[in-house]
C-alpha cells in the first residue's frame, strides 16, 4: 500500500507529539513511503527550530537528520512536475489552502497513492475531496 505523509504527518515519526503512534503504524503498513520533495526541508525546518528552542542538543539534531535521510532512501519523493503544479492550482482553485500545502496534495494525487496522512484539517478537507482516502493524525 503507498502511503502518503505530508510534512505536518511525516515529521511526527521523529517528534514524538500527538498523532506518533498512528504515523508510525501507518508507516508500518506501508509498502511505499511517499513524500513531497518539499517534504523534506520542512522536516529539517522544524528540526532547526527544535535545536534554536534548545528542546533537541546538536546531537539529537543529527541523529533526527540522519535517521530522516536513511529512512527515505527507498520511498517515492515526488518532484514539482507539471502534473503536480497542475493538480495543486486545482486544490487551491477548490479550497482555502497554503501554496506549499497544496503542493503535498498535487504531490500525492501525481504519485497515486492508496492513503493520504495529515495533521492538517484543511489539507484533509482538500485531500478527500479530490478523491484520496485520508488519515488526519
Amino acid at each position: 500500500m503507498r502511503v502518503f505523509f505530508d510534512s505536518s504527518a511525516f515529521v511526527k515519526r521523529y517528534v514524538r507529539e500527538e498523532g506518533t503512534d498512528e504515523v508510525l503504524l501507518w508507516c508500518d503498513q506501508a509498502s511505499e513511503l511517499c513524500l513531497s520533495g518539499i517534504a523534506l526541508p520542512e522536516i529539517v525546518f522544524a528540526f532547526c527550530r527544535l535545536q534554536r528552542e534548545n528542546r533537541v542538543s546538536p546531537l539529537q539534531y543529527g541523529h533526527l537528520k540522519t535517521t530522516l535521510m536513511t529512512d527515505i532512501c527507498d520511498a517515492a519523493i515526488c518532484d514539482l512536475t507539471p502534473e503536480v503544479i497542475r493538480h495543486s492550482i486545482i486544490g487551491l482553485e477548490k479550497n482555502v489552502l497554503r501554496g506549499m500545502d497544496a503542493i503535498h496534495l498535487g504531490s500525492a494525487l501525481a504519485l497515486n497513492v492508496d492513503i493520504f496522512v495529515s495533521a492538517d484539517a484543511r489539507q484533509c478537507v482538500a485531500a478527500t475531496q479530490a478523491g484520496l482516502r485520508v488519515i488526519q493524525v
